[in-house]
């Protein structure tokens, strides 16, 4: 729930198409019932959509400034781990622990849990597209429901991108370092948080979630991924790329997700 209290929009900068944007023209028509699906395949793959994923979050605030002050609610937003576990993600406050959830390598699985947490806006691994059939109107219920889709890289990253998001304040990469170097314990007092609410650190079932997914990925992939994130920045800030694409190409990345080269053709 920090969140609500770290990030701001004036911390980025938006790009579209080469052009200054706004957080509103990124996420077009952004509503109170707004969720947010994140696709993970890579080891901690996720921090390279941090800044999709953060001015997300922070459209999930600023339509409802209630949630910033009157309101104990986590940011709805929702990670899909495709085969495995790829290291936890909720220092990014996707929490509580149900808001990671790890599926089979089966492509109809994958869209099936989307879809059941009702996401709206999509973002997947730059992944080949590949030709599948998704259970009887799955697709459908997607097209329906889902207003934007993106493909991020886990580097941060993508090749021909049409939208750019810098951090313009160090704490724009906070979440990506909590990611990284996970906290297993917190001596802050509960009321340490600016908006008089308890903090998930301090709960005991966040500890253990940390230290359940710790195993996740291996000392020599976590040391890669933080020496990949100080790559991309500069003067401790980064600037991630990313491509919009339709929903149906969106699904069709999806398909590979997870999936060698080999077993993806």
């Amino acid at each position: 729930m920090h969140v609500m209290t770290l990030l701001k929009a004036d911390m980025f900068d938006v790009t579209i198409d080469g052009k200054p944007a706004s957080i509103a023209q990124a996420l077009p028509d952004w509503n109170a019932h707004d969720r947010f699906g994140l696709v993970i395949d890579d080891a901690l793959g996720g921090i390279g959509a941090t800044h999709l994923l953060q001015i997300a979050m922070t459209a999930f605030y600023d339509i409802k400034p209630s949630r910033r002050t009157a309101l104990t609610v986590y940011p709805e937003i929702y990670a899909f781990h495709i085969g495995k576990g790829y290291g936890a993600h909720a220092p990014y406050d996707f929490w509580p622990a149900r808001r990671e959830v790890i599926t089979s390598l089966d492509h109809r699985e994958v869209l099936d849990a989307i879809n059941d947490r009702g996401i709206t806006r999509l973002a997947v691994p730059d992944r080949p597209q590949r030709d599948v059939v998704h259970r009887p109107k799955e697709v459908d219920a997607a097209l329906d429901r889902i207003a934007s889709a993106f493909v991020y890289s886990p580097s941060g990253r993508v090749a021909n991108p049409d939208l750019t998001i810098a951090g313009k304040d160090r704490r724009t990469e906070y979440n990506p370092n909590s990611a990284l170097r996970p906290r297993y314990a917190d001596s802050r007092p509960a009321s340490v948080s600016t908006a008089a609410k308890p903090v998930k650190e301090l709960d005991s079932s966040y500890q253990d979630w940390l230290r359940k997914r710790e195993h996740d990925i291996t000392p020599e992939e976590r040391a890669f991924v933080e020496a990949r994130r100080e790559a991309l920045r500069e003067n401790g800030l980064a600037t991630e790329s990313y491509r919009r694409v339709s929903v149906l190409e969106a699904l069709a990345r999806l398909a590979s997700a997870g999936l060698t080269e080999e077993k993806a053709a």
